[in-house]
């Protein structure tokens, strides 16, 4: 679960759900217990108003008005049933609406019951009775369903209501994290080199922080590679001085030591080309490829003026490069550099999207790499000075960018050409 969104509508949803089920439950139980102590306090007055009409003689004979204070006795399945009896349980008088009933005048649990047993003066002496009133539950389990309904149906419509202001409360606090996002996407594409908007305190220490990050990042980057620049400049001023005395010498040793001058004018370019390299940036606003290409195509026709190649530019228009400038013209140069001067007339040169990745092509018409030459042509390091003469060090170069970037790089023969191809594919 990934979403910051979802992850807090799940938990407010999962919060309000058990909310209502406890409050439900709870005002439930609160309102059956409301109403059974309701109806025992009911029962307990309509005993007494029962015990205020009834006549004893001085028999014991019971007797009670046809009219009874409470009508529902009266009334044949009523739900409410009254009898009178004395110590020995014999029945001394029943209600009419007990009348063709099996329950209700001795404890059930589905009926609520009021007893009381008095001593009765009467001229006869005194006689014991016992007042009995029960009332069946179904009155109260009827008011108790159509109660649970409406509850639950309101605390439905309430926990609605409270799950919509939750996400309208969500959706608003987090449109400073979107607006985030959408500037970090704008810095991707190259639109924007930092976090401009204005933010509330909880997140301005986080997008100050960035901003402080990108920009040491950005003026590291430019000392690091001022420095180099100012060590290939150095470089070059000393290397000449020898070079130019080693030209001078008619010893024997000359061309020995103008092979080792060139090895390590090799290398150090190498080093410094490889030290140079950016790597893939996530914020690095990303380049389309088709212009590089066509500015390479026309540059190296100028520098083999005499090889006529015939440049196959396949490149599409959407192929983007998300990394620093001259990695790409780094990659690209050696590439095609080695296309035109090992091939007889023909190049390649394609690119193509393919989901998050990069894949570029280039192959031509020349005599190949031998694959059991391959990885010798990818060495690093002290493996420079076997490499194929002309080849190695510029495929050794373009391994150590792609390396950087996290990418892929894989050297095969070219079924349209029949010459080297090299196939490349970097994080878009």
């Amino acid at each position: 679960m990934n979403s910051l969104t979802l992850r807090v509508g799940l938990i407010a949803a999962l919060v309000v759900a058990v909310f209502a089920v406890m409050t439900a439950l709870a005002l439930e139980r609160a309102f059956r217990d409301s109403a059974v102590y309701a109806v025992e306090q009911r029962l307990q007055a309509q005993l007494f108003l029962l015990m205020g009409v009834a006549e004893v003689d001085p028999a014991g004979r019971v007797s009670l008005p046809d009219r009874l204070p409470e009508s529902r006795l009266m009334l044949p399945d009523s739900g409410l049933h009254a009898r009178i009896s004395d110590e020995a349980g014999n029945t001394l008088w029943r209600s009419p609406s007990a009348l063709g009933t099996h329950y209700g005048l001795q404890p059930d649990e589905r009926a609520f019951m009021a007893r009381m047993t008095v001593d009765w003066e009467t001229l006869g002496g005194v006689v014991p009775l016992t007042f009995t009133l029960s009332e069946d539950r179904s009155g109260l389990e009827a008011q108790l369903r159509t109660y649970r309904r409406s509850l639950w149906g309101w605390l439905a419509v309430l926990a609605v209501l409270l799950l919509a202001a939750q996400s309208l409360a969500l959706y608003l606090g987090l449109i400073p994290l979107r607006r985030v996002a959408r500037e970090l996407r704008a810095m991707e594409q190259g639109q924007q080199s930092a976090l401009t908007g204005r933010y509330p305190v909880e997140l301005k220490a986080l997008t100050d922080n960035l901003n402080a990050l990108l920009r040491q990042e950005r003026a590291q980057l430019a000392r690091y590679r001022d420095g180099l620049a100012d060590l290939a400049h150095s470089l070059k001023t000393p290397l000449a001085v020898l070079r130019g005395s080693l030209e001078s010498r008619r010893d024997e040793d000359r061309r020995q030591d103008l092979e080792q001058l060139e090895r390590m004018d090799r290398i150090v370019a190498y080093q410094l080309q490889r030290a140079a390299t950016a790597g893939h940036r996530a914020l690095a606003a990303p380049m389309a490829v088709a212009p590089l290409v066509q500015r390479l195509g026309r540059t190296l026709d100028k520098v083999y003026p005499d090889k006529g190649v015939v440049l196959f530019d396949e490149v599409s228009a959407d192929s983007r490069f998300r990394g620093n400038e001259g990695d790409l013209m780094e990659l690209l140069g050696n590439l095609m550099d080695n296309a035109w001067k090992y091939g007889r007339g023909r190049v390649g040169v394609a690119s193509a999207m393919e989901g998050r990745w990069l894949v570029l092509k280039v192959e031509d018409d020349g005599p190949g790499i031998p694959a059991d030459r391959v990885p010798v042509i990818l060495a690093r390091g002290g493996r420079l000075d076997e490499a194929v003469p002309g080849q190695g060090i510029g495929l050794a170069v373009v391994n150590e960018i792609v390396s950087a970037y996290e990418g892929r790089l894989t050297v095969g023969t070219s079924e349209a050409l029949g010459g080297a191809r090299v196939e490349i594919r970097l994080p878009g």
